[in-house]
């Protein structure tokens, strides 16, 4: 990190709320349902798949899971009655993981039987390396009543190769991501390179099994290497999807679009808009370089 970026980093929480909502705005589709609902209307008339995430992880009080649970179903039934072409994913934190295991696992459970009860798919996002292994056991569970569920890998931990094979011997549905939790390096690789083909070894992996793929990043070199081993295997576009967050990368989204590959955005909303803006800045160093260029009107 650079010392403006460090700078930055330490100095975000004196920024006003109104900037930092000005800066999330383009990354955040807003407070409401509603306000997300406009954003995968329009994803969907730009050929883009969407996935919903109601933001609030990390919750200290297991009461703040109904909230987080009726808003889940509230947008699958949205989606469902105005057709969209959306998922959701869910961070099993903001259901109590941290807090208590088994009212977690109630609690996602009512989100996947009201999923599976409209055709819907659940994505189980992943978060810090504290709760990699009992995500995944959760996964692993819901796996054994559905197939609408799927899981996400981390390229930069180390244990994550080891993961991606368990999940290829279970034909598991995956996205691999790079990842974006700060972690020590005894836990996660350090190096971009190392990551990048640690990225990429996951991935074939999981193509050559048979899995599908969400590939999920904004690095043209990976979206190329992506691209050769989807072409070496002669993957039907059914087999995988491309994966962005809302506002990153919109030239190589519509690049990809064009060229006829499935691609899904990530579409985060919710009243904790704040705390998860706040974090992603912290958890992303570099990004606070881009704060200075977009209050100056550069852009991002």
């Amino acid at each position: 990190m650079n010392l403006v970026n460090q700078l930055i980093v330490k100095s975000l929480p004196l920024v006003p709320k109104p900037l930092v909502r000005r800066f999330a705005s383009r990354y955040v589709a807003g407070e409401t349902l509603a306000q997300a609902l406009q954003v995968v209307r329009r994803l969907n008339a730009e050929k883009c798949m969407a996935t919903l995430d109601v933001l609030g992880e990390d919750i200290l009080e297991l009461s703040e899971t109904e909230t987080t649970v009726v808003e889940y179903q509230n947008a699958l039934e949205a989606i469902a009655k105005n057709g969209l072409d959306s998922n959701i994913s869910v961070k099993l934190t903001a259901l109590g993981l941290k807090l208590d295991d088994a009212a977690c696992r109630r609690q996602f459970q009512r989100i996947l039987e009201n999923a599976g009860a409209r055709g819907n798919f659940v994505r189980i996002d992943m978060e810090d390396s504290s709760v990699t292994e009992e995500t995944i056991r959760v996964y692993f569970d819901a796996r054994r009543a559905t197939e609408r569920v799927g899981l996400v890998l981390q390229a930069y931990l180390h244990r994550s190769r080891e993961d991606a094979q368990r999940a290829a011997d279970a034909k598991a549905n995956v996205r691999v991501c790079k990842g974006i939790y700060v972690e020590p390096p005894e836990v996660a690789l350090q190096g971009r390179e190392e990551i990048r083909n640690n990225y990429s070894q996951m991935v074939d992996t999981l193509l050559e099994a048979g899995c599908y793929v969400g590939i999920a990043t904004h690095d043209p070199v990976l979206v190329e290497r992506a691209l050769a081993t989807i072409q070496r295997l002669q993957l039907r576009r059914e087999a995988y999807e491309f994966q962005m967050l809302l506002g990153v990368a919109g030239d190589l989204r519509r690049r990809l679009v064009a060229a006829g590959h499935r691609l899904r955005v990530y579409v985060p909303y919710g009243v904790s808009w704040y705390g998860y803006s706040m974090r992603r800045l912290k958890e992303n160093p570099a990004i606070a370089g881009h704060i200075v260029k977009g209050l100056f009107g550069s852009g991002l």
